[in-house]
């Protein structure tokens, strides 16, 4: 089984894509890791499994947003389904740029054929926390307990809480898992 989760963004996308077995427990070490950024001390490869790149160039609005969706799909072709973690009700700031661009991702994944779901982020939330309100901090803190890694210390030790690209990465793992868990509960249920 390989599928994918996003956490897709106009200034740190990350896709985690999972590869194992059907019936296989999701697991951090059966992950890769992709994400962009415009630091660049965090373009480079962290542990075993995490590849940070920097953003393309770009002159237009259109153009980051094509070369963000073809960065994306470059990394889940191949997936048998995808998630991608829905628009948030207290979005604020450039919403129709954020629509834009995920409409633009949202596209070309439909023209693959890839089953695509669309997870609300309290959803994502409360499957990692139990709550559908946890900030990034309550996220990484869980992270920690379910996987052992402290990415904080890993990727971004100079910075007090926890951010980007960190809160992206651990993002991406639970819409991964949300997934995994969701394809493995249907398989059980035929």
């Amino acid at each position: 089984m390989i599928i994918a989760g996003i956490d897709y963004s106009l200034r740190s996308p990350c896709v985690c894509v999972f590869a194992g077995l059907k019936n296989e427990t999701f697991n951090f070490n059966r992950c890769t890791f992709y994400f962009l950024t415009d630091t660049k001390k965090y373009a480079t490869f962290f542990l075993k499994n995490i590849y940070g790149e920097r953003f393309q160039d770009w002159n237009q609005d259109f153009q980051r947003y094509k070369s963000i969706a073809d960065w994306t799909m470059d990394k889940v072709i191949g997936s048998e389904q995808i998630a991608i973690e829905g628009y948030s009700m207290g979005s604020k700031g450039k919403v129709f740029h954020i629509a834009e661009n995920t409409g633009v991702l949202k596209y070309k994944i439909y023209n693959t054929g890839i089953p695509l779901e669309v997870i609300p982020p309290t959803s994502v939330k409360k499957f990692a926390t139990g709550k559908g309100n946890a900030d990034k901090d309550q996220m990484h803190q869980q992270f920690m307990r379910d996987t052992g890694m402290d990415l904080k210390s890993k990727i971004t030790p100079d910075k007090t809480k926890v951010s980007n690209p960190v809160s992206d990465i651990v993002d991406s793992y639970y819409i991964c898992k949300y997934l995994h868990d969701g394809i493995i509960d249907r398989m059980m249920d035929t």
